[in-house]
C-alpha cells in the first residue's frame, strides 16, 4: 500500500489534475512531471531533511555552468562570456552574491559569505518547493539559471539554451542533427518548466476547503505510482 497522494493546495492539484487528464489510453508518467515531483516530495524514500536539500542544492554552486568556461574551440569564450556575464552580473547584485567566471577544469572557490546567503536564499522556500527547485537546478545543473528562471529573468527557453551554449555554439559552427536536438531540448524545457511551475504553485497559500468543511483540507487520494 503506497503513500496517500495528497498536495498542498488548490492551484497545484489543478495542475496535476491537467497532466492526468491530458493522458490517453496509456498513462506515460514520463510525461507527468507535476505529478512525479509531488510523490518525490510525499515519499521522500530517503528521508531528506530540508536542511540536507539545501545543502545539495549548494553542490551545485561550486561547479555552476555559467562559472566555467572555455577557449576552445575558438570563439567559444567570447560566445559564452557575451552571454552569461550579464546573467552571472544580475545574481550578484540580486542576491549580494561574489560568483567569478574561470577557464580552469578545478572547482573553484566559493566565499563562505556568498554561500551563506544563497543558502538563506534557499531557506525561505518551503520543503515541496525546494523539491521543485532541487529538480530544476539538476536540469540546468546552474544554481544561477535557476533562480533566474523562478525570478522570470528568463524564460524557459531562454534558460535551457543558456545552461547548452557549448552545443549551441558547436551546432551553429559545424550544424547538427535536428531531430536529436530537438527531442533532448524538448525534454528539458518540459522538465524544467514543471519545476519551475511546481516551486510556485508549492509557495502558494491557498488551501482546499471542502463544502461544508470548517477547517482547510488537502486534496488526496490513494496512490500506487
Amino acid at each position: 500500500m503506497g503513500n496517500v497522494f495528497w498536495v498542498p493546495n488548490e492551484p497545484l492539484a489543478v495542475a496535476v489534475a491537467q497532466e492526468w487528464s491530458a493522458q490517453e489510453k496509456k498513462i506515460i508518467r514520463e510525461q507527468m512531471h507535476i505529478t512525479s515531483l509531488c510523490f518525490a516530495a510525499i515519499d521522500n524514500p530517503m528521508k531528506i531533511k530540508k536542511e540536507q536539500r539545501v545543502q545539495d542544492i549548494l553542490g551545485f554552486v561550486e561547479t555552476d555552468t555559467v562559472c566555467y568556461r572555455y577557449d576552445d574551440p575558438v570563439g567559444l569564450q567570447e560566445f559564452e562570456t557575451a552571454l552569461w556575464d550579464p546573467l552571472l552580473q544580475w545574481f550578484n547584485a540580486k542576491y549580494r552574491v561574489a560568483l567569478e567566471s574561470t577557464l580552469s577544469l578545478t572547482h573553484m572557490e566559493v566565499p563562505e559569505e556568498t554561500r551563506n546567503n544563497i543558502k538563506r536564499h534557499l531557506m525561505t522556500y518551503n520543503d515541496w518547493s525546494l523539491v521543485g527547485v532541487q529538480a530544476a537546478v539538476d536540469t540546468l545543473k546552474s544554481v544561477v539559471i535557476t533562480f533566474a528562471v523562478l525570478d522570470r529573468m528568463v524564460s524557459v527557453e531562454q534558460a535551457v539554451y543558456l545552461a547548452r551554449l557549448e552545443n549551441e555554439f558547436q551546432m551553429q559552427k559545424w550544424g547538427n542533427v535536428e531531430w536529436a536536438h530537438d527531442i533532448d531540448q524538448a525534454e528539458l524545457q518540459a522538465r524544467l518548466a514543471a519545476a519551475a511551475l511546481f516551486v510556485h504553485l508549492s509557495s502558494e497559500t491557498v488551501l482546499v476547503q471542502r463544502k461544508g468543511e470548517g477547517s482547510n483540507s488537502r486534496l488526496s487520494t490513494s496512490s500506487a505510482w
